[in-house]
């Protein structure tokens, strides 16, 4: 009996120690709103700026630019949020509660799974304000309530899987400007050669190469196939196996790396 229940056990106390981590974190998020602010107010501006300074310039034929902009915007939203999380992991470990976290009688990828989670919830709290932002602006759903939040589903699974790419880099390196001098050239290029903000056809021939293959450019071709509609199956699934692959390699790649440090 000790043998069937010893799994189950693990995974519980795995499961209480993340939500205690998570838990710490969200705290730590509510004493430093302005942190939850800054990473609201920059998509706001991306939307306010290419909706009205830029949008007139920008045809996109059969749309609407708002309605094509907004699953651009969402997917910029959380792929430069992510940034937060390599920030936030590298102040742990600078401060030395990460070393206070091995110490102690806790599951070690709850350390990680914790942070992720509660940079979720603030993903989650963005992604929200994100959405309201863009039916003030003119942004609507030509498929309803079920495509806008299959694509918000679709954004929110983008948001975790990336996250973990964060938590490795911050697991290297303990100083948080340098973590995020690190995220903001690999995000920066990965938004802007993707069709987040103008048709990929606009670009030269070789960037176009480029990005059609990288997954934030997966994601937005599949919130607007769900959300301004068209043959939607074929887009979604390529996102979600971009967001599985990476959550996958870089989950393990970042338990690998923290356990080494745990030794």
């Amino acid at each position: 009996m000790s043998t069937i229940t010893f799994a189950p056990r693990r995974l519980s106390t795995a499961l209480a120690d993340t939500v205690d981590v998570t838990t710490r974190n969200l705290r730590s998020l509510f004493r430093t709103p302005q942190a939850l602010i800054f990473a609201t107010v920059q998509p706001v501006i991306f939307v306010l700026l290419f909706r009205y300074a830029f949008g007139g310039a920008i045809r996109v034929p059969g749309v609407n630019y708002v309605d094509y902009l907004m699953p651009g915007v969402f997917a910029q939203s959380v792929a430069f949020g992510a940034i937060g999380t390599a920030v936030g992991l590298s102040t742990d470990l600078r401060s030395g509660i990460l070393v206070r976290f091995r110490t102690l009688p806790m599951a070690r990828i709850a350390v990680l799974a914790g942070r992720t989670t509660a940079d979720l919830a603030r993903n989650l709290a963005v992604v929200a304000v994100m959405t309201g932002v863009g039916f003030a602006v003119g942004f609507r759903s030509s498929t309803g309530p079920d495509g806008l939040l299959a694509a918000l589903g679709l954004v929110i699974a983008f948001a975790y899987a990336v996250s973990w790419v964060f938590v490795a880099i911050g697991l290297r390196v303990s100083d948080p400007e340098a973590a995020q001098a690190m995220g903001v050239p690999i995000i920066f290029l990965l938004v802007f050669t993707s069709s987040a903000f103008v048709p990929l056809q606009s670009m030269p021939g070789w960037l176009q190469a480029i990005g059609a293959h990288q997954p934030v450019n997966a994601l937005a071709t599949a919130e607007r196939a769900l959300t301004v509609g068209g043959p939607a199956a074929r887009d979604v699934l390529i996102s979600l196996a971009w967001s599985g692959g990476i959550l996958l390699v870089f989950a393990a790649l970042s338990a690998r790396v923290y356990a080494r440090m745990s030794r």
